[in-house]
């Protein structure tokens, strides 16, 4: 019965991606809506879209490992991205009325700091993309007790996701989007008093967690340890700001207003409702120590979804393993569908059509680039689950190159009057020379390499800008 259920939600899932295919009549169509979304269905896509895998099994996963401080990239990172993003960034970038943000780096500095950029944010959804993946792989293996492997339903799981994006894009991941927000708030909530009351409340809960230290936050008061901790709040802080989901959204709003506001209030929303998985997951402490004790040698990762199948009623694990789909499913298709866009836009159509392309033949180019990165983004979430890489650590990963190469050269390009080309290129130049070096050769540093990858980048930039308008 379980089966079936997920079975009919993927199905019903599918025919919502269709019907909203319907309004797809062109590019600006397919890529942001047309600017059609009202505020409410703005405010559920960004939410939806960050509420993902990462959050309901990779966030309890991490804290499980560690403490509160250990999710300092997500979800507080996370949040801080898309609450700055709409205060800061959203309403000069909306009045631009750019197709990509790939697009901001041409118009601003020139063709070469754009296809840099967009090569930069495609290959920072690898990371992103094969979480919720590799989760859906996951769920399938656990839901089918083992008969269908990993490997097999990260296959299916990108099939469904790729089916109903690449036929609808932006209309279908809205619709599909909003409609799974609905799914996850009340299915959440649902699970989140079933577990509370298996628990004895909240109270033996965080009771539990406090005597355990989980609930520390802050980093020891020394040099390494403070950095170490800002930088993982940058990480996905800045880093996850130059980053085509978080533009589409805010591009497909009806108003200026509600792509500034919908940013903000999704980003508080993602915040708040991510303790509810992170209560969930942690109250099978109270409920089956031993299970939490064998598992933590393991895959932490699995946690939530072994006290979910173990512990709760038929009707309850319905509930929770629709409300995951929802999760993964709607990250996994507006994470499928950004960097398609970035890469069609801003890389082959310049290439492929120099003088120009037609509207039809572009939108076609578009669709068939989300079919080649999804085939890309699920062999690497088969080489990444083969090497047993937590989803948590997949997302954080996402966002080093982002912070490296296109942070610095948006802000300093929307705020910054003095910034040029040259500044940009020395930006991207220096962030690279100094993090990739230390990315690749340093093992566990005591400061994540891309702290110094970013601070490397705005000297390239501030040196950059100010010296070549005295040459």
């Amino acid at each position: 019965m379980l089966i079936a259920f997920v079975v009919l939600y993927l199905v019903l899932s599918i025919v919502i991606g269709l019907l909203a295919a319907r309004k797809v009549h062109n590019t600006a169509d397919f890529m942001t809506t047309g600017r059609a979304l009202p505020l409410p269905i703005v405010v559920g896509v960004v939410f939806a879209t960050w509420f993902g895998a990462e959050t309901v099994l990779g966030i309890p996963g991490t804290f499980f490992e560690s403490n509160l401080g250990g999710l300092i990239s997500d979800p507080f990172g996370a949040a801080l991205c898309l609450v700055l993003f709409g205060l800061v960034f959203a309403r000069r970038l909306y009045r631009m009325n750019l197709l990509t943000l790939g697009d901001f780096y041409r118009q601003r500095f020139d063709r070469r700091v754009e296809v840099i950029a967009a090569i930069a944010i495609t290959l920072s959804y690898l990371g992103w993309v094969a979480a919720q993946i590799t989760a859906l792989g996951m769920v399938f293996n656990v839901l089918s007790q083992g008969v269908i492997s990993e490997s097999l339903g990260i296959l299916l799981g990108a099939t469904v996701v790729t089916l109903y994006t690449v036929i609808g894009g932006m209309w279908s991941v809205a619709i599909t989007t909003f409609f799974q927000m609905i799914v996850i708030v009340v299915g959440m909530t649902v699970i989140a008093v079933v577990v509370g009351g298996m628990a004895g409340g909240i109270e033996p809960v965080v009771h539990q967690a406090v005597i355990n230290h989980k609930f520390e936050f802050w980093p020891a008061l020394n040099a390494t340890a403070i950095l170490a901790f800002i930088a993982g709040l940058l990480t996905l802080g800045f880093g996850s700001i130059p980053q085509q989901d978080v533009f589409q959204r805010a591009n497909s709003a009806k108003t200026e207003n509600a792509a500034v506001w919908g940013s903000v209030l999704g980003g508080v929303a993602y915040l708040l409702f991510a303790a509810i998985p992170l209560f969930i997951a942690y109250a099978a402490t109270v409920i089956d120590p031993a299970m939490v004790q064998q598992m933590m040698a393991g895959d932490t990762d699995k946690i939530l979804m072994a006290l979910i199948q173990n512990h709760l009623p038929l009707w309850a694990q319905v509930v929770f393993y629709g409300s995951l789909l929802a999760v993964i499913m709607s990250t996994a298709s507006g994470t499928l569908l950004a960097p398609s866009v970035t890469l069609a836009e801003n890389l082959l159509k310049g290439w492929l059509a120099p003088s120009g392309m037609s509207d039809r033949d572009f939108l076609r180019l578009t669709r068939w680039v989300i079919i080649g990165f999804a085939v890309v983004v699920t062999a690497y979430s088969l080489w990444q689950n083969a090497g047993n890489t937590s989803i948590h650590t997949m997302v954080e990963n996402a966002y080093k190159v982002t912070l490296v190469v296109a942070f610095v050269p948006l802000a300093a390009g929307l705020f910054w009057r003095r910034a040029n080309r040259i500044g940009a290129y020395a930006s991207i130049a220096l962030g690279l020379a100094v993090w990739l070096p230390l990315e690749i050769f340093l093992q566990d540093p005591s400061i994540p390499p891309q702290f110094y990858g970013f601070a490397a980048s705005i000297l390239g930039m501030v040196a950059g800008s100010l010296l070549s308008r005295r040459v």
